[in-house]
């Protein structure tokens, strides 16, 4: 199959490949000069809730859509918010559009009371997502979160039902579902093209678990409200490290992602970033979605992470491949590799017959949006995205309790082992409840 003709197919369905909607839409581009859309559709009013570096390019994209206006910003951070209103001002301006000042806010419910949003965009840390979101469905908003969906698999749990029982679209930031070279390794994958799978090999980067939080205490600066950061979790000393400052005269942007991704108090490592990448991409080609292994080995000496599924296939948590996050699938008549602007296999009629198209970002962000205005799953809806998270999570679990894991998918709780279950959340703090 052909790159363009592949290029027209997402996946929705655990293992199914389905001929609905679009993964790189027709008519769209991501040229400078070309519009995504040919013809702009009704308007989309979004409020963004979580304002750093993630969010930032998530608003270029957002903003090139025709129809989307940003409406409304929330953070717990001042500046943050006013390099936004910056930033929206600037786009505005550049697209020769009437600058109307979006509505700023400390506490993002203030925002989610706004009648004028439509939907949301949640770039928060991990250990906000869950309330974020679910809040967003009661309002009846609907919602970009990004990955990894939640916190812990007992939010994920509690996020399915919101959605759900509340009618609003959610789609998880998977961005990689709308790359062609990984919808070609996991179409080959599931229609059975390398053979019988014995194994699949997924690089998430070195490291990978999360470690406990142990920076050294800093002034809180000032216009940060340090409480509303913490939200949730238990008390932890501000390090510019969980929220790096900013400037704005002169401009000095986040000189390194935040670090709360790798603390096991805020975050699941480069499991739970990368995992909700690379081990997403793996379970899809192995028609896992919306399901899950069966059994989670810890790892030991030079032996990785391993998962078992109940088919018998393993997949491995390890480095290969120049130490670059990929996935490689293994089967009895070859293997495919995939990683972000890299497509190989051992098997030629398998190629993608050109090279892999430099990764971008965009045709997710316009599902989004078309999944709103036709009231659709998206590529990525909240069930898939919460089997990968609880996938990356018991991973970390099995991984701190150092021993071998029994793990039902669809019950979604650990077999006879109360203190790996007790590890599926935690006591929220400082009056939060969740659901």
């Amino acid at each position: 199959m052909n790159n363009s003709s592949f290029s027209r197919r997402k996946f929705l369905s655990a293992g199914l490949l389905t001929t609905a909607g679009a993964a790189l839409i027709p008519g769209l581009s991501f040229g400078a000069a070309t519009p995504l859309f040919q013809t702009a559709h009704e308007r989309v009013r979004l409020g963004f809730i979580g304002l750093g570096r993630q969010s930032m390019g998530l608003l270029n994209n957002f903003m090139r859509i025709p129809g989307v206006e940003v409406v409304a910003g929330s953070d717990v951070y001042a500046i943050k918010r006013e390099r936004f209103a910056l930033r929206v001002q600037k786009n505005i301006s550049e697209a020769g559009k009437t600058y109307i000042a979006p509505k700023l806010y400390e506490d993002y419910r203030e925002l989610l009371e706004n009648s004028e949003v439509d939907a949301v965009v949640i770039a928060s840390p991990d250990h906000w997502h869950a309330l974020m979101a679910i809040d967003a469905c009661k309002a009846k908003k609907d919602i970009y979160l990004e990955k990894p969906l939640t916190f812990t698999i007992k939010e994920g749990q509690e996020l399915v039902k919101a959605v759900r029982s509340n009618g609003v679209v959610l789609a998880v930031g998977s961005m990689q579902r709308a790359a062609v070279n990984f919808q070609t390794a996991a179409m080959h994958a599931q229609r059975g093209k390398l053979g019988k799978i014995s194994q699949v090999l997924v690089h998430v980067g070195d490291n990978p678990f999360p470690k406990p939080y142990d920076q050294p205490a800093q002034a809180i600066p000032s216009g940060l409200n340090w409480e509303k950061w913490l939200g949730p979790i238990p008390s932890l000393d501000y390090n510019e490290e969980l929220a790096p400052g900013i400037s704005l005269n002169p401009e000095q942007n986040e000189k390194a992602w935040a670090g709360w991704r790798w603390y096991k108090e805020t975050g699941g490592g480069l499991m739970t970033d990368w995992g909700a990448h690379m081990i997403d991409v793996a379970q899809w080609g192995l028609s896992m979605d919306r399901n899950g292994p069966v059994k989670v080995i810890p790892p030991s000496g030079d032996q990785p992470l391993k998962y078992r599924y109940a088919n018998g296939i393993e997949m491995w948590i390890t480095k290969f491949d120049e130490g670059r996050q990929a996935v490689k699938f293994i089967g009895e008549k070859g293997w495919i590799k995939v990683s972000r602007g890299n497509y190989d296999t051992s098997i030629p009629e398998l190629g993608l017959g050109k090279e892999p198209e430099n990764f971008t970002f965009g045709a997710h962000h316009v599902d989004f949006i078309d999944c709103i205005r036709k009231r659709k799953d998206p590529i990525v809806p909240v069930e898939i995205g919460h089997s990968t998270c609880s996938a990356c999570t018991i991973g970390n679990i099995t991984n701190e309790l150092g021993r071998t894991l029994h793990w039902d998918p669809i019950a979604q709780v650990f077999h006879n082992d109360w203190e790996a279950n007790s590890k599926l959340h935690y006591i929220y703090q400082r009056g939060h409840k969740l659901g």
